[in-house]
This record gives C-alpha cells, sequence and structure tokens, in this order.
C-alpha cells in the first residue's frame, strides 16, 4: 500500500477530462497570442508526460530554466484552479455567491453603494434558498458595513431588520455546527477504536454523545441541522452496536434528501453517504431483500450523471458500490461469483488510488481476502491479508488491522503453511496485546491454534467441536460478538466439523434468511 512519490500540479494536470483541457486552452487566450507564455507550454508538456520527471520536463521546454521552474509550476497551478473554478460554476452555488459577493466588493469599492446592496440582497436570498446560511451571514455582515457608512435609505428600519436576520442566522450556524462537531467526532472515534468493546467504553461514548447532543426542535430544524442530527445518530449508534437505529436514522437521512430533491444536486456526496451507511446497516441486520432493494437504487443512481457530477463523487460511488457487492456475495455465500469482480475492482482502484482514503483500502483490501477465503483460494486470500498487516498506521482502523492477523493466521493453518504458524501465532498475539484488543474469541482461536501441532488428524474434528460450543454463546454478547462481524468463524467452524466446503453451509444459512 506504499503511495508512489507525486506531484500537486501533475496529478492536478492528469485529473483533467478533455473538456477541461479545452476550457483551460479557451481560458489562458483570452488576452490574446499565447505562443510565448511559458506556463502553457509546461503545461503541454506535463500533459504528454505518464509519471512525474524534472528533467524531462525542462527538456521537452528548453525556455524555462531549472531556477524557474517552480515559480512557473506555482502560476501554471494557480492558472488551472482559476480556469476549473470558472468552468464548474455553473455546478457549484456556493462558487457563483461567492463571485456575487466578490462584484459586490467592486461596486463597493467603486462607490456604488446601492447597486453594492442590490447585489448582495440578490446573493443572500440565493444563499438562503440554497441552504447555505454561513456565505448569508457574510452578506449581511458586508451590508452592515455599507449601512453603517453610508446613509443609504435603502429600506425603513433597516438596521433593526437587519440585526434580526443575523441573529436568527447565527443561531442556526451555531446549532448546525453543534451537531456536525458531535458528528465529526464520533465519526473520528469509530476510525480509531471500532465498535465499544465493552461496558466502559459503551458508557464513555454515550456519556460523550448525550452530553453534547444540543436540545432542540425538531420541527423548526433547517435541513443541515435535520442532516447532522441524523448522521451523529448513525455513528453513535454505529460504534455502540446498535444496527436497527443506525438503519432507521440512515433511512431518515435519504428521505431527507428524497423529500427536498433540489439538495440532492447541491449536496451528492451527503447524499450518496446516506445509501452508504443504510446499506452497511442492511448488511449487518441480514435483510436481504430491502438490502438488493436499496443496491439497485444505488446503482441506478451511479449512472446519474446529476448526482456523479465529477471525480469526487465518482470515486465516492466507487467505494462503497463494490463494498456492497461483496457484501451481497457474502450473505449469498456466493464467493467464487464474488471473486471474479476483482480484477475489475482493482484496476478501478489503482485508477483512483490518489483519491481514495488509507481507511477505504484496508476495507476493501479485507473483503477481497474474506472473498477469497470463502472460496477456498488461501494463498490469495493470505496476499490481500498481508497488503493490510504491512501497511504501516495500524492505528487507522485498528479492529481491521487485528482480524487481519487472525484471518492470516486461520488461511495459514488451513493453507498448510504449519513451518509458518508458530511465527504467525507469537506475532499475532503481541500486536493483539499491544492494541489492548485481545477478547475472549481471538483467544480462543489463538489457543486452538497452538494445539493442533499437537494433536493427532483424529483428534481435530473433536477440538473443532470444543471450539464451536465455546464460540456459540460469545456470538449471543454485545460485546464479544464484534469478531463475527469480520470473520464468520462459525460456518467455518461447522465447514470443518462436517467436512464441507464453507460456501456450502454459507448458502444454506441463506436460502433460510430469504
Amino acid at each position: 500500500m506504499a503511495k508512489a512519490k507525486s506531484d500537486s500540479l501533475f496529478s492536478l494536470v492528469k485529473s483533467l477530462t478533455q473538456t477541461e483541457k479545452r476550457h483551460f486552452r479557451l481560458y489562458v487566450n483570452r488576452s490574446g497570442n499565447t505562443q510565448d507564455v511559458k506556463f502553457i507550454k509546461l503545461f503541454d508538456a506535463m500533459d504528454c508526460l505518464k509519471k512525474y520527471d524534472d528533467k524531462e520536463i525542462l527538456k521537452r521546454v528548453p525556455s524555462i530554466k531549472k531556477s524557474q521552474l517552480s515559480n512557473q509550476k506555482a502560476n501554471l497551478y494557480k492558472q488551472i484552479l482559476s480556469s476549473l473554478r470558472r468552468y464548474h460554476i455553473g455546478q457549484n452555488v456556493d462558487i457563483q455567491l461567492r463571485e456575487n459577493l466578490d462584484h459586490a466588493k467592486v461596486l463597493y469599492n467603486k462607490g456604488f453603494y446601492k447597486q453594492a446592496l442590490k447585489m448582495l440582497d440578490k446573493t443572500k436570498a440565493l444563499a438562503r434558498e440554497t441552504k447555505h446560511f454561513t456565505i448569508a451571514l457574510e452578506v449581511m455582515e458586508f451590508e452592515k458595513q455599507i449601512e453603517s457608512q453610508y446613509i443609504t435609505r435603502s429600506i425603513e428600519n433597516r438596521a433593526e431588520t437587519l440585526t434580526d436576520e443575523v441573529l436568527a442566522t447565527t443561531d442556526i450556524i451555531k446549532s448546525s455546527h453543534r451537531l456536525s462537531n458531535l458528528t465529526l467526532n464520533l465519526y473520528s472515534l469509530f476510525l480509531k477504536h471500532g465498535y465499544a468493546k465493552n461496558q466502559k467504553e459503551f458508557d464513555e461514548v454515550s456519556t460523550y454523545f448525550y452530553s453534547h447532543m444540543p436540545q432542540i426542535n425538531f420541527e423548526n430544524l433547517t435541513f443541515y441541522e435535520q442532516l447532522y442530527f441524523y448522521q451523529a445518530h448513525v455513528w453513535f449508534n454505529k460504534i455502540i452496536q446498535n444496527f436497527p437505529n443506525v438503519y432507521k436514522h440512515s433511512l431518515s437521512w435519504v428521505k431527507l434528501f428524497q423529500d427536498n430533491p433540489e439538495m440532492i444536486k447541491k449536496q451528492p456526496v451527503h447524499y450518496i453517504k446516506g445509501y452508504r451507511n443504510l446499506l452497511g446497516s442492511l448488511f449487518q441486520l441480514q435483510y436481504y431483500s430491502k438490502f438488493c432493494e436499496v443496491l439497485k437504487e444505488v446503482e441506478e443512481l451511479s449512472q446519474n450523471k446529476e448526482i456523479i457530477q465529477n471525480l469526487n463523487t465518482e470515486v465516492l460511488v466507487f467505494q462503497f458500490l463494490y463494498i456492497s457487492k461483496i457484501n451481497k456475495h457474502f450473505m449469498e455465500g456466493s464467493f467464487d461469483e464474488g471473486v471474479e469482480m476483482v480484477p475489475e475492482l482493482m484496476q478501478k482502484l489503482e485508477r483512483y488510488q490518489n483519491k481514495i482514503d488509507p481507511e477505504r483500502v484496508v476495507m476493501m483490501y479485507y473483503k477481497i481476502a474474506s472473498l477469497y477465503f470463502g472460496s477456498g483460494n488461501f494463498r490469495k486470500a493470505i496476499f490481500y491479508l498481508n497488503q493490510i498487516i504491512f501497511y504501516q498506521d495500524i492505528k487507522l482502523r485498528e479492529d481491521i488491522h487485528c482480524f487481519a492477523r487472525i484471518l492470516n493466521l486461520i488461511a495459514h493453518f488451513e493453507d498448510g503453511q504449519d513451518y509458518h504458524l508458530e511465527y504467525q501465532i507469537k506475532s499475532t498475539f503481541q500486536f493483539i496485546g499491544k492494541m489492548n484488543q485481545q477478547q475472549a474469541v481471538q483467544r480462543e482461536i489463538i489457543n486452538f491454534l497452538r494445539i493442533t501441532g499437537k494433536i493427532t488428524p483424529d483428534q481435530l474434528r473433536d477440538e473443532f467441536i470444543k471450539l464451536y460450543n465455546r464460540l456459540l454463546p460469545l456470538s449471543e454478547d454485545i460485546y464479544e460478538r464484534r469478531p463475527f462481524f469480520y470473520l464468520d468463524i462459525l460456518s467455518y467452524l461447522q465447514s470443518k466439523i462436517e467436512n464441507r466446503p464453507v460456501k456450502l453451509l454459507v448458502q444454506e444459512k441463506f436460502e433460510k434468511l430469504k
């Protein structure tokens, strides 16, 4: 998972679509002859390269000296961003609002105060309509500045009206920030520690959640306040493993957008994330029919150009759409069919590698490894698990790192790599001890693997039965069941006891589930 060194400007150039490149050339050509402009030659050189190379760039653009390269790159970066801003202004209301604010500033500086106020009034109305309250407050502050310096006589009781507007908008922003801050902190807790592992952690996160949740009148909440309210509840309930409530609030999150369809185009990222959490909760609840129904909606959404507007939303949908497709194979026990889409997934993962955060990549590798494990290809499972194990930042999703090592132990055992097993057991035991992640399920699995080298093959089935009977009650314990979210160890043990492929047992469970 090591990332190759890159260059910010080069990455930006390579991310441009053909229409964005065409617009950039028209944008820089607006002032006339551009043949001798160095940053355009630099752009053309970078556009032709497959990987960033200073020496090759200087060779292709001899008019740029080595000492000038840094300044020319900075200028080109600025020009591209200006061009992109102009190109995407129609798709981003906030960019339009800020441009209007800039125009009002120009009019103000030229002494056209009433024209500036007229521009600000239109901008404020649009900002309120599109729920951009922070920009609306900025507009009001500018209005106050003009009104306090010049007698415009724009409307009667102007000062009182402005004051009331500012106070009302400030209250909305304050409430939204409290809810969004709570959401962000809960999300951060989940990334660092995963699910609550004991009563102490349950009490700590519950105390934090309820002490930071503001007293609200839900009927009076704005769109964004409702959105952050649902998001905060989703992350809180996810941490405490209350998946029915995760489903409930994720569904409300998605319906909030569907009840306000104009916000889907304006905030597609939040809409997509709502679907991601909805599908995740349905998988945890093993609600197969509803899962398939929502997955179909997401597949249709992924083809909607009004929602998938740019690379950001394209990558976001890719991440959770493929995870959800893998989860569907897990529920069905169709592991062989699942591994068939791995090459396509890896190809897209490589294409988007600089756009996906490491936490998502770690999760994808674990899901892929689990697919191969279920299909009986233990070597491939070990390969993808090693991508996680050898990743340096183990503090990121440490729960995934922990269970990757557990699954890796079992894969080595299944693959007959006994000569590696003793080392793997010691390494995993030390890792879990350092991370304070050791639970009863993990101890039972490690203890079982420790004795496998000391018993005869005819005794192995009895040991599998004993382990199964010890783990079964743990699967019902709210604080001990967490490992079962990552590893269907009971189906695996049952397959060993009955001497049948694990995928057949999962498929039988799936038929009962349906």
